[in-house]
């Protein structure tokens, strides 16, 4: 039986890191992150994990060192959030063009300027073309979760890709909630032992890093790098079901959750915590007579583009929620993602988009109301009262 535990989302990361036992984090403290790593380090303290932890002087020189570490054949682990992730930009890449299978709990937050410490997507959404497989999360269960996950994804031998496991800050990353805790000797041998079929410690596999790649191999180089995140979803998905088989875990499995989507007329897409309040609006439309149902995104990179227009292809109007924006994009990252999925389909719904919680602003069920009421006058009009709206935003 699992132990059930209260604890924030970053304890609950940290103990999945625990049960990775990984053989090497690099860290640098930030905040949200920081009680994420400050939890894992008193495991290193205490000797209940083997892992060498490697405390550098900035999240540049963190994914530096553990794209070294994870080259050498050591399955390594990181964490950071923010500007952390910003300062990280380059070196992002790098583990990318490496194929290295780095995963890297993100709890989300915030970018300046101006100075704020609160959650938003700003700093994943940022690097969201870096090359990496972004998941994400609603609530401490699910990093939980996904974290485990993450390690068999990234190191399946066709994918050998890094992956970011997002959790939404202070929101998921400082709240309290009853987590289950499956049992380590079960949780190692789902993880299983780390076998890199090449680092660069072995002679009688040479690999070269650090080359420099001109205009003759280096275009094939990275169209060569779409091999491993075009081949994750089916590595995903079977993953998250072996999951759930082993350890009963009721969470989301797939690349998104298609809650009352059966016949519903009108859904929301939304990612992250305000999944959790989005689902108690749905229900109480229901409860009322009216088709509303929500669409809540797990994997933003790789985008389900073909399963998610299957979908929303059935309803009359899409309202996407985004906790960021695309400075001059067709309004937030996750809007554009889904127009670009609906394109082509015949009779596709009425779409518009809605900004919400940049900078931890507050999002309550009267703001997710208000745009399925959007959504009921935009069937009834043929029209939505505005392409981009924004929520709880003084006038």
């Amino acid at each position: 039986m699992p132990e059930l535990l209260a604890l924030t989302g970053n304890d609950a990361v940290a103990y999945a890191m625990k049960q990775i036992n990984p053989d090497v984090v690099a860290a640098y403290p930030i905040t949200p992150q920081t009680s994420l790593m400050q939890k894992f380090a008193d495991f290193v303290a205490d000797g209940e994990v083997d892992t060498e932890m490697v405390l550098v002087e900035s999240e540049h020189s963190a994914m530096s060192a553990v794209v070294g570490s994870q080259a050498a054949g050591a399955r390594t682990m990181t964490a950071t959030s923010a500007c952390g992730l910003a300062l990280m930009h380059e070196v992002l890449y790098i583990a990318a063009g490496y194929r290295l299978p780095v995963v890297m709990p993100v709890v989300n937050r915030a970018l300046s300027a101006p100075i704020n410490i609160q959650g938003d997507h700003s700093d994943t959404m940022g690097a969201r073309d870096a090359g990496w497989i972004h998941i994400f999360s609603e609530n401490a269960q699910e990093a939980y979760e996904n974290t485990l996950q993450a390690i068999r994804i990234a190191e399946h031998p066709e994918v050998l890709t890094p992956v970011m496991v997002t959790l939404d800050g202070f929101i998921i990353s400082h709240g309290v909630e009853t987590v289950q805790i499956f049992d380590t000797a079960r949780v190692q041998q789902f993880v299983g032992e780390y076998k890199p079929a090449f680092t660069l410690l072995n002679p009688h596999k040479p690999m070269t890093l650090g080359s420099l790649d001109f205009s003759d191999f280096y275009f094939e180089h990275k169209v060569s790098q779409l091999q491993g995140i075009n081949y994750s979803p089916k590595v995903i998905l079977e993953v998250g079901r072996e999951f759930q088989r082993t350890f009963g875990g009721d969470c989301c499995y797939e690349h998104f959750e298609a809650y009352r989507m059966d016949d519903a007329e009108m859904a929301v897409i939304v990612l992250g915590s305000t999944a959790g309040a989005t689902r108690m609006v749905v229900d109480d439309l229901r409860s009322r007579g009216i088709a509303a149902g929500m669409v809540k995104i797990r994997t933003f990179r790789p985008f389900p583009y073909e399963e998610l227009a299957a979908t929303l292809k059935k309803v009359k109007a899409v309202a996407v929620m985004d906790r960021s924006l695309a400075y001059g994009g067709d309004g937030g990252p996750v809007h554009i993602e889904v127009r670009s999925a609906m394109y082509g389909v015949n009779n596709a719904p009425l779409m518009a988009n809605y900004i919400y919680g940049l900078g931890g602003k507050p999002i309550d069920l009267v703001h997710i109301e208000s745009v399925f009421t959007d959504m009921q006058q935009a069937i009834a009009t043929g029209k939505f009262p505005r392409r981009i709206g924004y929520l709880n935003l003084k006038e």
